[in-house]
């Protein structure tokens, strides 16, 4: 089957996760956070997706932007940052990520050839709304769909599901795109056809799936998506 349908996952994927610490360390009298922002940013982002993993398989759910908090929390510790007006900065930026500058051409690409388009994210839906915003992506995205609607983190298979209930498609008409390689992997497994967007070029996770493809960004994507 042809793709017909091309769905992303949204932080980390569309939209730059380290944006909010390396914003705010540029602004002026963040001597503190800029000698230490990189570590900060990944920290932060290990600690959410840990956490999501870790209430999907305890069924202890609970909204992304309550874990975004918790995994912020750990990270400042962890940096040796107790501020709290810095904290309340970061937090603020984070609805404001910037979107990688490729993604706004991709998805008008994919528009133009036809393709479904879709944002399948553990983030909930006013996060989500805020990003898409600020990013002026919108128009080019036919759907943004959230974990809320089944109550559980990915790679639950619930959470894949949604693209095929939302559009009618069959599993092998999707692509599916993240730069999570445990999210692409999931997603192989599903049934999905997959994209990892490896901008880091780490390792390949060791789990019983991989993704199908390998892409240093966003850029080859519709190419991809018409070629499969």
């Amino acid at each position: 089957m042809p793709i017909t349908t091309c769905v992303f996952d949204a932080y980390g994927t569309l939209f730059d996760v380290s944006a909010a610490a390396r914003l705010a360390a540029e602004e002026p009298g963040r001597d503190k956070l800029a000698a230490c922002w990189q570590k900060l940013a990944g920290d932060w982002r290990n600690k959410q997706l840990q956490y999501t993993w870790l209430r999907a398989v305890t069924g202890d759910h609970a909204d992304f932007w309550d874990v975004t908090q918790n995994g912020l929390d750990w990270a400042m510790e962890a940096n040796g940052l107790d501020d709290a007006e810095l904290r309340e900065r970061l937090l603020a930026l984070y609805w404001e990520l910037r979107a990688y500058k490729e993604v706004p051409f991709m998805l008008a690409q994919l528009k133009a050839a036809g393709m479904n388009t879709a944002i399948l994210s553990n983030g909930s839906p006013n996060m989500l709304d805020g990003a898409v915003t600020s990013a002026g992506i919108g128009e080019t995205l036919d759907d943004v769909l959230s974990v809320e609607d089944v109550g559980v983190f990915k790679p639950h298979s619930s959470v894949y599901d949604l693209v095929c209930k939302r559009f009618g498609c069959a599993k092998d008409e999707v692509l599916f795109v993240s730069s999570n390689g445990w999210d692409a992997a999931c997603a192989t497994g599903y049934g999905f056809r997959t994209a990892w967007v490896n901008r880091a070029g780490e390792p390949v996770d060791r789990l019983p799936w991989t993704p199908a493809h390998v892409l240093s960004d966003l850029t080859t994507i519709p190419d991809l998506a018409a070629s499969l």
